[in-house]
Formats: structure tokens, sequence, C-alpha cells
């Protein structure tokens, strides 16, 4: 008979009934979400604090999780926005001289719940042949599971497809961002010299985000998602910014289309949309997007300028994508995924108007495309009278 330091304390329930135990960590309770996987090797923080997982629970297909602890220098919003978070090996005590404390505490502290010990390459490869999977996950200290219950709440899960989770993480009144992205020794310096004002409308935003903003040259003014075109042109911006985001474009597309359309009929300004951004964008050019079988999410996805012709190491972190076939006259492909071909990147060929479906703010991830940022910001700067 097993010992009760052996008995499971948490399972991963999928909607077919599979069932995953493990040992539990951080808060107890029961969620239900979309379970992704993430083969990132760095960044865990971040990826559980990006309001783009909202609606998911992230398998992390690299082991060591933990070893970095945590530093409220490394949220990318205020508290985590996944759901939930599956490891193979139980979280590792922080080495790191960044740390100001342990992932199971920060876990517990702000209402999310961990797995441990589950075959995460089996599972990786469930979701890579089967598609994203509705679960929930369960952690009680006591090992007591309603298998029953667990799966009829996995299978209500109503999933991501016509959901607009964008309202629910975006900022509910406009604010002003300076933070420029973190350097030594100092952390985060302040923008303090005039730059180009841009409008950063908030589907979801990361915190690094609005900071390479700044870091590039803008004065960052950010509006929440719902905000109209005649809101947005209010500020007298010089650009225009669409940020990433979770949930289904189509239904945020629903008040946020109408808002980039109007600004594309009304100004030539230069517009820049990242992941969500990049799909508003394009369906407000006429565009259609789907749903992926299991998405990209990681900082390893190579990506091709189909323009220049070199390869971009990116971090990806969606579910849906552009349809390419359905893009209209006057808009290029300008970027694609090399693991599977699906569109990255648009432009307007006679305007400054373009977007990427990967995250070139990075954190996680390599720093490649920072250069997007610049490209930005020299569009406003041309467009301005000398």
């Amino acid at each position: 008979m097993s010992s009760p330091q052996d008995r499971p304390t948490a399972c991963l329930v999928l909607a077919d009934g599979t069932v995953f135990y493990g040992k539990g960590f951080g808060a107890t309770g029961q969620a239900q979400a979309e379970l992704c996987f993430n083969t990132a090797m760095t960044g865990y923080q971040e990826i559980m604090t990006d309001p783009s997982y909202a609606g998911q629970i992230v398998t992390f297909t690299f082991p060591h999780i933990g070893n970095t602890g945590v530093t409220p220098e490394d949220d990318e919003t205020g508290d985590p926005v996944a759901a939930g978070m599956v490891v193979k090996w139980d979280p590792t005590a922080p080495s790191n001289w960044r740390s100001t404390g342990d992932l199971q505490s920060w876990l517990a502290s702000r209402g999310r719940i961990g797995i441990g010990g589950v075959d995460t390459r089996r599972l990786t490869r469930a979701i890579r042949q089967q598609g994203a999977p509705h679960v929930a996950l369960a952690h009680d200290p006591e090992g007591n599971f309603n298998l029953e219950a667990l799966v009829a709440a996995a299978r209500e899960f109503q999933g991501l497809e016509g959901l607009d989770l964008a309202k629910d993480v975006t900022c509910s009144q406009s604010y002003n961002w300076d933070e420029m992205r973190w350097a030594w020794p100092d952390g985060f310096p302040k923008r303090e010299t005039p730059g180009s004002k841009v409008v950063a409308l908030d589907f979801g935003a990361k915190r690094n985000i609005l900071r390479c903003l700044a870091s590039a040259g803008c004065d960052v003014t950010v509006l929440p998602a719902t905000a109209t075109a005649e809101e947005v042109l209010s500020h007298s911006p010089e650009g225009v910014f669409l940020s990433n985001g979770p949930g289904d474009p189509a239904a945020t597309g629903e008040y946020a289309v109408p808002m980039i359309q109007e600004i594309l009929q009304t100004t030539d300004l230069p517009i820049f949309g990242i992941c969500l951004g990049h799909q508003m964008l394009a369906l407000a050019l006429g565009a259609n997007t789907v749903k992926m079988n299991h998405g990209h999410h990681g900082a390893n996805h190579p990506v091709k300028d189909l323009e220049t012709g070199k390869v971009e190491i990116t971090s990806m972190n969606h579910g849906f994508t552009v349809d390419s076939q359905t893009l209209p006259k006057g808009v290029k492909e300008t970027h694609v995924s090399l693991f599977d071909g699906s569109n990255c990147g648009i432009r307007m060929e006679d305007r400054p108007v373009f977007s990427v479906q990967y995250h070139p703010e990075a954190s996680p991830g390599p720093q490649d495309s920072f250069y997007l940022f610049e490209r930005f910001v020299a569009a406003m700067s041309e467009r301005m009278p000398a």
C-alpha cells in the first residue's frame, strides 16, 4: 500500500478522459482551460504573465522550471494570466542573483495551480497529434479527486473559438508609458527625451512591448482595446500600435476592426501590429483568420523575411493565424514560418502599415527582430514634414 507521501496531489484530466497524475504546487483548487505547450528554455515567469495566455494552461517542455526563481522585474503584467502550468519535474529551488522568491509561493499567492511529475513529452505528442485539448487541472493536498466531475468540467470548457478575451485583460483606462528596456546595472531606465507620439491599443499588451516602443524613440499612450478611432485620434498620434492579446481575433475584431478601418480610411498614419494586433490588422484589410491545430508557443521559431531572405529566430505565442490565401490585393505577405509555412507578417504595398505574427520584443526569447520597432519609428519620422 502506498504511503500518503506517494499519493498524487494533483491531476490533469483531458476531455477524452485521459488522466495525468502528479504532485501539485502553487494554489489549490481547480481550473479549466485549453492546454498548450511551450518550448522555451527560459522565461517561465514572463510566459505565465503574458496576457496572450488567458484561457490556457501551459505545458513546459523544458524540465528545469523554478531554477531562476521569480522577480517583479520579469512580470509582463500585474499577475499571472495563464490558468496553470504543467512541468516534468517538481520546481527546483531558485539559484539566481535576481530572484526575490520561489515559483511555488509566487503561484500560490496569485491563485495559480501547478502540477509536476508529468510525462510532458507524452503530453506534448498528444497535443501535436490531436490538437490543443480542453482540460481540467486540480490540486488537492489530500489527493481526493472526483474524476467524473473533472472530465465533465473539461468537456464543458467552451474553448477559445468565438471568445473575446482581450476585453478581460486590457487596461481599464488610458495611461502613459515611459519605461525602457532593462539595462545593467540600473534595471529599467525612464525615457526622458521627446519622441514620436504613439497610441498603443492594449489587447493584452506585454510590458516589454511598451518598453521596446519607448526604447526605440516613442512617447507611448496606452488605450483600452475598446477605444474608438475618435478616441485614438484625439491624442494626435504620429503612429498607431496594435498589441498582442488572447482569444479569437474574429471575436475581438467585432469592435477593433471598425476602429482600425476608420483610421486607415481617414489618415495616413503608420500602423504597426504584433500577434493579435497583426490579426486585427489583417481582418481590417479584408483577410480571414483560422484556428491552428496546436499553435506556436516558444522562443526558437524560425521565420523567413520573404523580402530580404533573412531568417530570424523568434518568440511566438498564438493559436490562430492569418490565412495568407485571403490577403487582398495591395497587401503583401512579408514573413512565413519555416516550421509550417503559416503567415507571419504582412504590409500594405503603398503605405507604412505592417504587422508580424511573432513577438519582436521577445521576453523571453532572442532579440533578432527589434529592428521592427525602429522601422516603425523611421516610418513616423519620414511622414513628418522637414
